[in-house]
């Protein structure tokens, strides 16, 4: 989409900012056309739009100057880590500034007794694991991105990875952030520490996707490398054959360290990028990883190779060394790129179903992809149900974007109708914002929205993202009184 030459208030609006921040955050700011357009936009490439002014900030103190300034002052501020966000999280607005963390990029200690690491925003979820590996060491989560996404974000979304199944998303791995309020205040939550009192703030800033903070510092668990790993690759005529077989594994009591599935078209193309050595004939290819002492991992991938061959397994194949294992994970990695070369262009859903549901929304995403007359690639953390299918379109094609568009919507509101959730690790952002009517009632919408007011009562973080409609906070507090009683009596009136 080409963006509008800003007019003259706007300029005139940008030179006011661009000169009270660069008071603040000295060789820190930039405010011109060709400057702040590489911000304009991040993963979830369908939507464009230039901020006012970009501020990189290097200290918490900077942060906190900048974010009481533009609370003074009642300027939006988007913070955004490394752009990958896949839901429009870090989009920019036109009337706000980009706060962006990439000078945060030190990782500050390291503590391997207690097993936990302090790192900066701005640090690459890989680094984190690269730092440790020395000592045996890494970073559980581990999203396909993570060469290039940052902690910060992780934060933000709440991201996973391929090994979510058995180690968690971030929030299990996080234990304690540094976060900057709307008004510059700067406050810790959590910490080294594995429990602490009070309510559990540390949980409610994970995942909240910049609408409540500006994380400045994270403290987050490492675990010592498994003395094994190994993995299957297992192919299946069917994606319901391997669907099935992904249930009776976990009904087996089996929580293997990876469970992921790709569909034909998935497959074949990570093969022909990557030559991982994945079947090409088969329908489903699913990767199973299990790790531990020797003995469990063997006793892992036998009971996994019999409950495969009971549901008509083809193809199986276990990794030989280290070598191979990570061969047979650098497809799967590869995925969305893969796609990216057989496709001009693809939008990545991500939305999360009950495992028992997947085989009938699997069929139920290709019937929606060819009534929109695009084609679709299935790539998913099939342990924990959580669905990325990849709609290919033609962006030159006039049509094409808004079908895609659509067909994405309708494949979330069937996550949500066979028992799911919107998102898995995406996070809403502008993408799923106007289906969260379709997973919440008023009465969830109105509570969440009096959390943003609590920490962000001027709505000027990262504003627009999450909720279809986000009253003012003192609209919210004129909450219309039914019967003598307010919707929420319990709650604290701001």
């Amino acid at each position: 989409m080409k963006m509008a030459p800003p007019d003259g208030a706007v300029m005139a609006r940008r030179a006011e900012i661009a000169s009270a921040l660069a008071a603040l955050v000295p060789d820190g700011v930039i405010a011109d056309d060709a400057g702040v357009s590489p911000y304009g936009s991040d993963g979830l490439t369908m939507y464009r739009q230039s901020p006012l002014a970009v501020v990189l900030p290097r200290t918490t103190a900077e942060v906190s100057a900048v974010l009481a300034w533009c609370h003074a002052q009642g300027v939006k501020v988007v913070a955004r880590g490394a752009g990958t966000s896949l839901s429009g999280g870090a989009l920019p607005l036109a009337d706000g500034i980009v706060l962006g963390m990439a000078r945060f990029n030190r990782i500050l200690s390291i503590d391997y007794a207690d097993r936990v690491a302090v790192v900066q925003p701005g640090v690459t979820n890989l680094a984190v694991s690269q730092a440790v590996a020395a000592r045996g060491f890494y970073y559980a989560p581990d999203p396909s991105s993570q060469i290039a996404c940052s902690i910060g974000g992780n934060v933000a979304e709440n991201a996973g990875g391929v090994h979510c199944l058995k180690y968690g998303t971030t929030s299990p791995n996080l234990l304690g952030v540094e976060l900057v309020l709307m008004d510059g205040t700067v406050l810790r939550l959590g910490g080294a520490g594995m429990e602490q009192p009070g309510y559990d703030l540390l949980g409610l800033v994970c995942g909240s996707e910049g609408l409540l903070g500006v994380v400045t510092e994270a403290t987050v668990r490492i675990l010592p490398r498994p003395a094994t790993q190994r993995a299957l690759l297992l192919g299946f005529p069917s994606v319901a054959d391997a669907s099935d077989c992904v249930a009776a594994i976990i009904a087996a009591g089996i929580i293997p360290a990876g469970l992921e599935m790709m569909d034909a078209p998935a497959i074949r193309a990570a093969e022909a990028f990557v030559q991982a050595g994945y079947p090409t004939d088969v329908a489903a290819l699913m990767i199973a990883e299990a790790d531990g002492c020797p003995a469990e991992v063997d006793d892992q991938i036998a009971r996994i190779t019999a409950i495969a061959q009971a549901h008509n397994c083809q193809h199986l194949k276990e990794s030989s060394d280290e070598a191979q294992r990570l061969l047979f994970w650098a497809g799967r990695k590869a995925a969305f790129p893969a796609v990216g070369r057989i496709a001009a262009d693809y939008y990545c859903v991500d939305g999360t179903i009950p495992r028992r549901q997947l085989g009938a929304v699997l069929a139920e995403i290709s019937a929606i992809a060819a009534r929109h007359g695009l084609g679709v690639a299935n790539v998913f953390h099939a342990g924990d149900g959580n669905l990325h299918p990849l709609v290919m379109y033609d962006a030159r094609i006039p049509g094409q974007t808004e079908a895609a568009e659509a067909a994405g919507s309708e494949i979330l509101k069937a996550c949500v109708d066979a028992g799911g959730v919107l998102t898995g690790e995406h996070g809403v952002g502008v993408e799923k914002r106007d289906l969260m009517e379709h997973q919440f009632g008023p009465v969830d919408l109105a509570v969440q929205s009096r959390l943003k007011c609590a920490f962000d009562e001027r709505g000027l973080l990262n504003p627009g993202k999450v909720f279809p409609t986000l009253s003012r906070c003192a609209e919210l507090n004129a909450m219309h009184v039914h019967g003598g009683q307010l919707p929420f009596p319990d709650l604290p009136r701001f």
